[in-house]
């Protein structure tokens, strides 16, 4: 599920409640990603509206090739080593330090990622059968084991293999119909 590549198109056909979307949905990532470049949130927040003020002005053709979001963040990403350019900060890291960074800045992404995922899940649940959302969210969220979730539903370990596998298709045919990309479930 790409909203950001949807909201674009809109905007860029005259509605701006696309880009309004786009900057709710990205802002707080993109600050936080600007800011392992900078290391100051002030400097990384203005360079996330610099980012959005660019798209809203210029707007650049968006290639489908790759995901809205990282397409956004390369946008973003040029616009802080631009300022750092200016500013002359970059010329006193070491390299070391921004090979460091590069490896901070993938993790943080990922953490990111992850963290948006979970939530999009979360959603998901709350749409499927009570019992299904209980049993995969003990399983997936809390760690819990067969044994432990069937104390905790009271019911056979059986009843709750079978009871993950359905809540798991469940899960899918939800994920499915908003668009959600999942590696595994």
């Amino acid at each position: 599920m790409d909203n950001g590549a949807s909201s674009y198109r809109r905007f860029l056909k005259g509605d701006d409640n696309g880009i309004v979307e786009i900057i709710r949905d990205y802002k707080d990532g993109l600050i936080l990603f600007l800011n392992r470049y900078v290391n100051n949130i002030h400097i990384a927040e203005e360079l996330a509206e610099d980012t959005f003020f660019k798209i809203v002005t210029k707007k650049p053709r968006f290639m489908a090739k790759y995901s809205f979001k990282t397409w956004l963040y390369t946008i973003g990403r040029n616009i802080a080593i631009n300022y750092l350019k200016r500013t002359s900060k970059i010329s006193n890291v070491p390299f070391e330090n921004l090979e460091s960074m590069y490896a901070d800045e993938k993790t943080l992404e990922k953490t990111y990622l992850i963290e948006e995922q979970k939530i999009i899940v979360h959603r998901a649940l709350s749409k499927i059968k009570e019992d299904y959302s209980q049993v995969l969210y003990l399983k997936f969220f809390e760690y819990l084991t067969n044994e432990q979730i069937a104390f905790v539903m009271r019911k056979n370990k059986r009843q709750i293999e079978n009871l993950l596998y359905q809540a798991k298709q469940s899960l899918k045919s939800e994920l499915n119909k908003e668009g959600f990309s999942y590696e595994e479930l």
